[in-house]
């Protein structure tokens, strides 16, 4: 193989990468805004370069694919367009000083319930900077996008892929059984063997939902579920209409809704863990750990009122059930 790997351009593995993704040299010109012969030129080039023919070229076919040597060589050309990009979000985060742009990541939960009061003390000291935000049903997606260089950090669950992350905890999110308001069940703390049969409300499958379900079946309980949805606020209502039960984290629930009831189990679920992520070879401009700072204390608040909102859900119910178990105490009677 001949030593010519320093000569290797990004432009050579732009043209690889945009033939394996159109199918045609045709298509990959367009794609780089190019010309047809351009394309061909670079592709031919990276071959006598790395000395392996890199494209399937059939004589009467429209459409080209890679060999087993391009296969091998485009995942590394994507990893380095990706540390390339990473780069170029790097210079313009540090040429930006307290100005510019940040890209943060976000599902559901956080949305509703912790990034209202993040931004708005962010914007207080940081009224400059242009917060973008990408939401998506599930982190693996936005956890990607910090690897690729399109986000700049985002919020997450444990657990966290192996990969160049740095993670900080925000807070523990409890588990709560939402019932309706009018159930038999609201008017005590239930066992998890309670569950068992029951109609349930399930998220689509993601790592809070699959949390949740696998600590169920280890406790020997099947939950039958009967409708899921991706949405908090349809779980919520359906549970309120008496369609079903819900195991759902305290942040993904309105506790204020006085149709439904939200109950501690007498055994705990193990909390979902939330996070927030960056790429650790990246530079973190002064917004960045200004915004992590900043969501951790709110974090921490909505930890505390969760604590105490699950320790009175469970006084509230304490008392009922000593009621039930204990027989009424006749009164001393008073010497004559």
């Amino acid at each position: 193989m001949p030593d010519n790997w320093q000569s290797v351009e990004i432009k050579h593995l732009r043209a690889l990468r945009a033939v394996a993704d159109t199918g045609t040299f045709w298509a990959a010109a367009e794609q780089l805004n190019s010309s047809l012969s351009t394309v061909s030129d670079h592709v031919g080039a990276l071959e006598a370069l790395v000395g392996q023919r890199l494209i399937e070229r059939s004589r009467g076919r429209r459409t080209v694919s890679l060999t087993e040597a391009g296969r091998v060589l485009l995942g590394h050309a994507e990893a380095i367009e990706s540390r390339l990009r990473a780069a170029e979000a790097d210079f313009r985060a540090y040429a930006s000083g307290r100005s510019g742009s940040l890209r943060i990541g976000i599902y559901q939960s956080v949305a509703n319930k912790v990034l209202p009061e993040v931004m708005r003390r962010f914007k207080l000291r940081w009224p400059d900077v242009d917060v973008q935000l990408s939401e998506a049903a599930h982190d693996n997606d936005l956890i990607d996008a910090v690897e690729r260089g399109d986000l700049d950090l985002t919020f997450a669950i444990q657990p966290i892929p192996a990969g160049p992350f740095e993670v900080r905890e925000l807070m523990r999110d409890p588990y709560v059984l939402v019932t309706p308001a009018g159930s038999s069940m609201a008017s005590h703390r239930p066992r998890i063997g309670d569950l068992a049969g029951l109609p349930m409300i399930g998220f689509q499958h993601g790592k809070h939902q699959d949390l949740a379900e696998d600590f169920l079946l280890g406790r020997g309980v099947r939950p039958r579920v009967v409708f899921r949805t991706n949405d908090n606020g349809t779980v919520q209502a359906m549970v309120a209409s008496g369609l079903g039960f819900a195991l759902a984290p305290l942040l993904a629930v309105d506790e204020n809704d006085p149709k439904v009831r939200l109950l501690q189990l007498s055994e705990t679920v193990p909390p979902r863990i939330l996070v927030v992520l960056w790429h650790r070879d990246r530079y973190r401009p002064p917004a960045v750990a200004a915004f992590v700072d900043t969501a951790i204390a709110v974090a921490a608040e909505i930890e505390r009122a969760h604590d105490a909102f699950i320790a009175r859900s469970v006084l509230a119910a304490a008392p009922r059930r000593r009621a039930r178990g204990r027989r009424p105490r006749r009164p001393a009677s008073r010497p004559a």
